[in-house]
């Protein structure tokens, strides 16, 4: 994902003894404030805790037997939502950082891309695991024969590079503009995990939850064809 050029926050009007600070200009005091406080040391590791409730959710309910008449489709369903909630929480981290100018926010884009790879992931092999058994063979036969699990399977795929590609010494091995292009698969995976979640609500015709991803996405993706075009 590429890395934007920090916007100047816009600047507040002083505030006199005859009247209040404008909101506007009160709002764009403030920003400076929150951005150090999201930049606060503590913030990571709480953001990182916080990534990891929704796995821990998981297991308890498994152990507990709380999740529900079928516990392997829950198991397999919820932990690819929770790829699709943080794919989609990842793009919008760059729009939120250009238009509050909080410029914090791109110290999180990493470690919420890995998250979504690591769900991604728990989704993969809880489907091996719980509906395969853990057979090659029959997993490979699987995903050519199904398509919802071959377009999945390929955005999983898809998202492999990025996540190891996504530290220091990656990115001065294949350079910035190799590294940024490589990135940009981001923009292919995100419809495709899309429409791996369509076929999987499809077969209980189950569409809210997938037109609201979908409308989250086209607005993510919609603005960065928009400053594309600026450019």
């Amino acid at each position: 994902m590429n890395r934007a050029r920090a916007l100047p926050a816009a600047g507040a009007s002083e505030p006199t003894a005859q009247r209040p600070l404008p909101r506007r200009g009160a709002a764009a005091a403030a920003a400076p404030r929150l951005d150090a406080w999201l930049a606060h040391r503590a913030v990571k590791p709480a953001l990182f805790a916080l990534a990891l409730v929704p796995l821990a959710l998981l297991v308890i309910g498994a152990i507990a037997g709380t999740l529900g008449a079928n516990p392997a489709e829950a198991l397999i369903r919820r932990s690819g939502d929770w790829a699709l909630r943080l794919l989609c929480l990842t793009l919008a981290l760059t729009p939120l950082r250009r238009l509050t100018g909080w410029q914090a926010l791109a110290r999180w884009r990493r470690m919420l891309g890995l998250f979504t790879f690591f769900y991604a992931v728990c989704h993969f092999l809880a489907y091996a695991w719980l509906d395969k058994g853990l057979d090659a063979a029959a997993i490979a036969r699987d995903i050519g024969k199904r398509p919802f699990i071959l377009v999945g399977a390929t955005a999983l795929a898809l998202l492999l590079p990025l996540a190891a590609t996504s530290f220091g010494r990656a990115i001065k091995a294949l350079g910035a503009a190799r590294w940024r292009a490589l990135h940009r698969a981001v923009y292919a995976i995100a419809p495709l995990a899309l429409l791996h979640f369509y076929w999987m609500r499809a077969a209980k015709r189950d569409f809210d939850e997938v037109i609201a991803y979908a409308a989250v996405l086209a607005l993510l993706l919609g603005w960065r064809a928009w400053r594309a075009l600026e450019r």
